[in-house]
């Protein structure tokens, strides 16, 4: 049995449709990004689930049981899921430990106290319980957010920009440690953000929206690797466009040479573009003083430490391009791009 299911979910606001027919299924235990552009309906999806907003149509169920539909509305409270909130919704006014205890009423004092103290162990805030939401860093007031949304052992956990407020610096560490306590409690979670990179590092599943529905879902290394629209790849990387014909299940025709895929494909038709990325390109130093198709001038570049990175026009679209390790091409110099063999994303015409 799913986490959750949505089938058929619409919603509109003064008239305009936000979410159209959109369909999501979440396993037991899986976490699933809501990824996509601002405005395209992931926090709409969000309220859908946690009954802060009634759909126009389709149905919503949790742990198989339908919470929505035409005919039914079951209320936020009862429908046994957790929220983490952007601004993360702390009560000030409540020590850490009234703030996890404050949604376990139904629990005695003792109970209370010991599931507040598993909580507080959980998130590695055990010497904070006494502290109030203003005497913690950013990424201790996440941790306590966490604990509160997880204490009364929710079936279904939703996250709406849970990082955005969090240094860069920290960012990363606490989605590892945040990601590892939803798996030890064994809870399904649903998570939206913009980020691209916070939703491959915290998601098993990534559900990519567009206009109001789910473009593609699947893993990270499955829709990068095998974007099912040019939606789906330019949002999850920059990439360029070249005219290309198909050649073989391998091997595709285009301006700048012949590109090998290495993994085959079949392609009803024939005639399309590949959308390449930055590291399937290669910058080379010109073999001679004349120009070829496969010549481009360097427009800038950029130290970043370990490499430079270099902005060139390759059939008339920019695109920073990384040096492998001990180039160096100045600004105006001529070079020889080649396309690397990789795992193509052919789009058919």
């Amino acid at each position: 049995m799913s986490s959750l299911v949505l089938e058929d979910l619409s919603y509109q606001y003064n008239g305009t449709a936000v979410i159209e027919g959109l369909d999501l299924t979440v396993a037991k235990d899986e976490i699933v990004c809501l990824l996509g552009a601002s405005g395209c309906g992931k926090t709409t999806t969000l309220k859908a689930i946690a009954g802060l907003i009634t759909a126009k149509h389709g149905k919503v169920f949790i742990d198989g049981k339908l919470v929505s539909d035409e005919h039914t509305f079951l209320a936020p409270e009862y429908r046994n899921i957790g929220m983490m909130f952007q601004d993360y919704a702390l009560f000030p006014h409540l020590t850490v430990a009234d703030n996890i205890a404050f949604g376990l009423t139904k629990m005695s004092k003792a109970q209370k106290q010991h599931r507040v103290n598993e909580m507080l162990e959980l998130v590695h805030l055990v010497g904070c319980a006494k502290r109030f939401p203003h005497q913690l860093s950013g990424g201790q007031q996440q941790r306590v957010a966490i604990a509160r949304a997880l204490a009364y052992n929710p079936s279904l956990l939703l996250l709406d920009e849970p990082f955005s407020n969090i240094d860069t610096q920290v960012r990363f560490e606490l989605i590892a440690d945040i990601r590892r306590i939803i798996k030890n409690q064994q809870v399904s979670a649903v998570f939206v953000t913009h980020s691209k990179e916070e939703a491959f590092a915290f998601a098993d599943t990534l559900a990519i929206m567009d206009c109001g529905k789910i473009a593609q879902q699947g893993t990270p290394e499955q829709l990068f690797n095998a974007p099912n629209s040019k939606v789906v790849a330019e949002f999850l990387g920059q990439g360029i466009y070249l005219d290309a014909e198909v050649l073989t299940a391998t091997e595709y025709s285009t301006a700048f040479g012949r590109v090998a895929s290495l993994i085959a494909h079949s392609h009803a038709k024939h005639v399309g573009q590949l959308y390449v990325r930055p590291h399937h390109l290669e910058l080379i130093p010109l073999q001679s003083q004349s120009s070829n198709a496969n010549t481009v001038t360097i427009l800038n570049r950029r130290f970043v430490g370990s490499h430079f990175v270099y902005k060139v026009i390759i059939d008339g679209q920019e695109i920073d391009v990384a040096a492998q390790l001990g180039q160096s091409f100045l600004v105006n110099d001529d070079v020889t791009i080649r396309i690397t063999p990789h795992t193509v994303n052919f789009f058919a015409e």
